[in-house]
């Protein structure tokens, strides 16, 4: 097989997303497309192009079975796997329409979302995820299967519940049903992390996400012989476009990671070439390498630094914006005794990986490329099918998002904020009307929310999200997220969120890191009150208060005067998805971490002069 030819198939081939897989499949039979680590006999599975059909086709029959109607909302809510595919497949070629749901997320989230989509059927792992559902004071009269992938021990006494084994019996034998041929037909609602409120139903058509794969295609090459590790959850828009319809279009296979905390050993075995992921994951990886190297000798330290130092200044050599140094000439070596050891621990193959939904930190993307991984930034919304623009490998400029894909254009509205329109504008928002008004602009220009700038290039760069830039009393506008950002490089910090709202300065609620704290009150040799046995009162110990903005200050030197923190609330207790503080994206909820810590947050502003 010659690993330089690609086999793209166009969105207007085949028309619909069905059409798309039903066409790889008649084009690559034998080619692998799936990977998944079988818990039964410890190894990981391939499964072919046909084979994958093959179990499409049983789902599909199990479905026609419900009695569904082509536009039926049916809800998915599985971790990534083969079973995904299979099940979004066969509902699509039957004109369903599927609502993916966050396995991490909240009952009530949950039920808020089956009960807008009206869901006549969902897919679940087990019964222990429909039951704290059910429960709720909640009216899901419209849910008339449950189906549970684990085969459920007891159903009580709802008959709406059925195992998978049982619900897709044994047959598999049929043809592949296509109900819809139109691009512009429906395809899934998919919906937002809510933030700011309760989550909306984001109508994506099957056009919508093919059109913005081969928008992607345009500027990625992806050949049949790449392997995607998929471990963003398929729920995600980012997810649901990169890792699972592009690499359809491609005919790359993809490899379904077991979970986050098994993401390094699955890594070192499936040695993926390509990888898209939010940038908390390369922020994770690099918050432990800079926890090891602290512990590590000096010397070690140095050359760490050095290596990054010397491999981003070849990067920016080799993108045409800087100079050659003589300094490159030590490459071979850093590249050996440092870089190497990051690649490797990323599966030693990787050529490209993608980072979207958030903003990648100018330190995070300094430090691997630096070591010679291959990031590009991109940026989206749920409700552009994601991808508005992105980084090209040849023309990278890591602090910005890059330029537009193909047929998507932005401009600058009201107050700089960014508006897009093309191909990948979803059709609005599901059973929401004051939404669809407040998003769109009269000229049908959808408002991104977020401000920007473009150069004379068309490249983009994100400065801010109107909703969250703080404006303070004297009328200066901070940002928060590239302060956040910079604050997060110090370990001693698991999760930040600036404030300052009207208010004449900036203010911090930070949640400490444990295991940091306690290493430093040995190090620094501070006084009992910061003892483990005082954890957490030691938190409101003055001294410490101090320290910790201390560190803060040293984290915020590059940031103007009039953004500089002067107080600090120090927490103990992480904000996380099951206590409805984060989105199933790993996004902070401002308004609800600012209503759950209202005393501390009213401490910041307390006799408080500024200096």
């Amino acid at each position: 097989m010659n690993h330089d030819v690609v086999d793209y198939i166009s969105p207007e081939a085949v028309f619909t997303l069905d059409g798309l897989f039903h066409e790889r499949v008649k084009r690559s039979p034998d080619g692998i497309a799936y990977r998944y680590f079988d818990e039964q006999t410890g190894e990981w599975c391939e499964l072919t192009w046909l084979a994958a059909m093959q179990e499409v086709v049983r789902w599909q029959q199990a479905l026609m079975r419900e009695g569904l109607a082509v536009g039926d909302r049916v809800a998915i809510m599985l971790k990534n796997c083969p079973a995904w595919v299979a099940f979004d497949q066969a509902a699509l070629g039957l004109g369903l329409v599927t609502v993916p749901l966050y396995v991490s997320d909240r009952p009530e989230n949950v039920a808020h979302v089956l009960q807008d989509s009206e869901a006549k059927l969902l897919l679940v792992h087990s019964t222990d995820d429909w039951h704290p559902i059910r429960e709720l004071d909640v009216n899901l009269s419209s849910i008339q299967r449950v189906v549970s992938y684990k085969t459920p021990p007891e159903s009580g006494n709802d008959s709406r519940i059925k195992g998978v084994d049982e619900w897709l019996l044994s047959s598999s034998f049929g043809e592949f049903q296509h109900l819809v041929a139109d691009a512009d037909a429906l395809a899934t609602i998919v919906y937002t992390s809510g933030t700011t409120g309760k989550s909306k139903g984001v109508m994506l058509t099957h056009g919508n996400i093919m059109q913005n794969a081969w928008g992607s295609l345009v500027v990625f090459t992806v050949y049949p012989h790449d392997v995607f590790l998929s471990f963003l959850p398929l729920s995600h828009a980012l997810e649901r476009m990169a890792g699972y319809c592009l690499p359809i279009m491609s005919g790359a296979s993809v490899a379904f990671a077991r979970s986050v905390q098994q993401l390094q050993e699955d890594l070192a075995s499936v040695r993926p070439t390509i990888i898209v992921t939010v940038p908390r994951i390369f922020e994770r990886i690099q918050l432990a390498l800079r926890s090891k190297l602290e512990k590590s000798p000096a010397y070690a330290r140095c050359l760490f630094e050095w290596a990054v130092t010397v491999g981003y200044s070849r990067f920016e050599y080799e993108q045409g914006r800087g100079r050659w140094r003589w300094c490159h000439l030590f490459w071979p070596i850093l590249k050996k005794l440092v870089a190497s050891k990051l690649q490797a621990r990323l599966g030693g193959r990787l050529r490209l990986a993608v980072a979207g939904g958030a903003a990648l930190s100018a330190d995070s993307a300094r430090t691997f490329i630096g070591l010679g991984v291959p990031i590009a930034q991109g940026y989206g919304l749920t409700e552009t099918s994601p991808v508005i623009s992105v980084n090209h490998a040849e023309n990278n400029v890591p602090t910005s998002v890059g330029h537009v894909l193909q047929g998507v254009q932005v401009r600058l509205g009201e107050s700089d904020g960014l508006e897009v329109r093309g191909p990948n504008v979803m059709q609005g928002y599901w059973n929401n009307k004051e939404a669809n008004e407040a998003i769109f602009t009269d000229d049908g220009w959808l408002k991104t929310g977020d401000v920007a700038k473009i150069d004379a290039t068309g490249r983009i760069t994100i400065t801010g999200r109107i909703k969250e830039i703080i404006v303070l009393s004297n009328g200066e506008k901070v940002p928060p997220a590239d302060i956040e950002a910079a604050i997060l490089r110090d370990t001693l910090f698991e999760q930040v969120m600036l404030v300052g709202e009207g208010k004449p300065y900036l203010g911090l609620l930070a949640v400490v890191n444990h295991t940091q704290w306690q290493e430093l009150a040995n190090e620094h040799h501070l006084s009992s009150s910061w003892l483990p046995s005082a954890w957490p009162d030691a938190l409101n110990n003055r001294q410490a208060n101090t320290f910790a903005l201390s560190r803060v200050a040293a984290q915020m030197k590059a940031f103007p005067g009039y953004a500089k923190v002067r107080k600090i609330a120090l927490l103990h207790e992480a904000w996380t998805v099951e206590n409805g503080l984060l989105t199933p994206t790993l996004k902070i909820k401002r308004h609800l971490i600012l209503q759950q810590h209202q005393a501390q947050y009213e401490q910041l502003y307390e006799n408080f002069k500024l200096s």
